[in-house]
Order: C-alpha cells, then structure tokens, then sequence
C-alpha cells in the first residue's frame, strides 16, 4: 500500500563517510544520540519519517521525509543536530560530511 504523502514533501539527505575500521565506534556513537537527537527532532512541526543507518563499508546517512521543505530546512540549524551530534563525531575524528540535500519528491511506491 502507498502512502499518501503531502505534494510539497521532501526527503531530506545528510550523509558522512569515515574509514570503516572505525565502524563500531561510529555505530555505537550514533546509537548513543538518538537519547538526545529523537525527543530534539519529534518536537519539529512537519516530520513524517527519519532514519539513521550506518553501514559497516563506512558511510553514516539520515533520511527524513518532511510535510515541505521550509521544514525539513529545520535540521540544517538545529542545535542537537549541528552543534552537539556533530561535535561528538568530529571530537572522535571519525566522520567527514558531505553537504546535506532537500529532493522534492517526485514519486513513490
């Protein structure tokens, strides 16, 4: 079955890679912020979905999909996000970030 989204939802992108012998330290890491990051991000106006995944071939990636763009701009300044998260993974020396991305959705199954 096919969820019904809004027409102006956008998935939002952020990735990071890091060399994979560090995996366990960055899986754990990630892990440990969703204490802090979940109740930070539920509380934003126009969530649908978010997930984190890290991979064990070294890349780290947050997909959320969001009511509109205006919204899912939200994360680029919030400060569990940017500040704290961020801080703790570039404290560990692990993470390289590659610029986070809004794609309109333009079609789903």
């Amino acid at each position: 079955m096919t969820e019904s989204l809004p027409s102006t939802a956008v998935i939002h992108v952020a990735r990071g890679s890091f060399d994979p012998s560090r995996f366990a330290e960055v899986d754990a890491l990630a892990t440990k912020q969703a204490d802090y990051l979940v109740p930070a991000i539920e509380a934003l106006p126009g969530l649908l979905h978010w997930f984190t995944a890290v991979s064990p071939t070294g890349s780290i990636v947050n997909i959320s999909i969001w009511d509109t763009e205006e919204h899912a701009e939200q994360m680029d300044t919030l400060k569990e996000m940017v500040e704290t998260a961020r801080g703790e993974f570039k404290a560990l020396g692990a993470l390289t970030f590659a610029p986070t991305v809004n794609y309109p959705i333009t079609w789903t199954i």
